[in-house]
């Protein structure tokens, strides 16, 4: 039996998320819906001796993206040996290639039977993407939600917001308060089946940095002239080791009200210091799924090493894995 961890990207859209999904009664195993479902499909073709069961690093919710998202998995091959991790890589993206998925896998490699995706997580960083109507172009007839221009690149990839008020350094002034370790239970959604949230120690999280970075159309040149002169363009990020059920939303969504000053900074400060549901404001709401982005998963590097005697594979194939792991 070997470990594999995986690094993989996504587009979202049109999955319900990452985590598989089963309908009680249904009698099918497989959930084409989602990408661990997809991504049990496609291993089952390297014909694997044992049961496996994908461990994921970070849950992602429906429609949200992924530029870098880990996974890991137990192999057991026919004779023993473990899989060619390139061929691996290679073998799962023709598979999703052919089916034309969104879905890639960036690198397959062994590691220790004691590594876990999840726990051994040192942090994750997400980017929520913004673009913002210019505020010469408030109000024009044009820029009516029906006839404003997206351009058809950033469709379900960006967050297009328009509003007069709109400053951007109000949002960053109400975000900054958000570093550090604070009970984020006003801004938790609750997941069903999920016992431990009711502990009050559960909502207790650090957040290490939160930033607002002016940032760029992803339109191709036929279409970046217009995209720039009616937008800006803003990257929110934000990095911590872990984040409740659909926290970053709920925090970017407060943030545009401030910004929007529909809410006040007053609302937010309460929102983040008087942890409750029923903290939430009314007049904001969750930002929409399709301008997340998980960026990053980071690991410590001694935690994927082996040691000597843990090497997998002949002698030839650990001095492989001891010189590009």
């Amino acid at each position: 039996m070997n470990r594999y961890l995986m690094k993989l990207s996504y587009i979202g859209t049109r999955f319900r998320g990452i985590q598989k999904s089963i309908i009680p009664g249904s009698g099918c195993a497989d959930d084409p819906l989602s990408i661990e479902g997809l991504l049990e499909i496609a291993l089952r073709r390297f014909e694997p001796v044992n049961e496996f069961k994908i461990k994921l690093s970070s849950r992602t919710d429906a429609g949200v993206h992924a530029l870098h998202n880990t996974i890991h998995v137990d192999l057991q091959r026919k004779n023993g040996q473990p899989y060619r991790t390139d061929k691996v890589t290679q073998g799962l993206n023709r598979s999703f290639i052919s089916q034309g998925l969104p879905i890639r896998i960036i690198s397959t490699g062994l590691v220790p039977m004691s590594f876990h995706a999840r726990l051994h997580a040192k942090s994750r960083t997400y980017i929520y993407r913004l673009g913002v109507l210019r505020k010469n172009l408030c109000g024009d007839p044009r820029t009516h939600p029906l006839n404003r221009f997206i351009p058809i690149e950033e469709l379900d990839r960006c967050y297009f917001i328009a509003h007069p008020k709109f400053e951007i350094d109000r949002m960053l002034r109400v975000a900054k308060q958000f570093e550090g370790y604070h009970d984020f239970r006003t801004f938790m959604s609750i997941a069903r089946g999920n016992d431990r949230q009711m502990d009050p120690s559960y909502t207790l999280r650090q957040i290490d940095h939160i930033s607002i970075e002016r940032s760029i159309s992803m339109a191709s040149v036929f279409n970046r002239e217009l995209a720039d002169k009616c937008y800006e363009f803003w990257d929110i990020r934000i990095k911590a080791k872990s984040f409740l059920y659909k926290q970053v939303r709920r925090m970017v969504g407060a943030w545009i009200a401030a910004a929007e000053e529909r809410i006040s900074e007053r609302d937010i400060y309460e929102m983040l210091t008087i942890p409750s549901q029923n903290s939430w404001c009314d007049r904001a709401v969750v930002a929409p799924a399709y301008g997340l982005y998980l960026c990053q998963v980071e690991y410590n590097p001694t935690d994927l090493e082996f040691s000597q005697d843990e090497l997998p594979g002949t002698t030839e194939e650990k001095q492989t894995i001891v010189t590009t792991h």
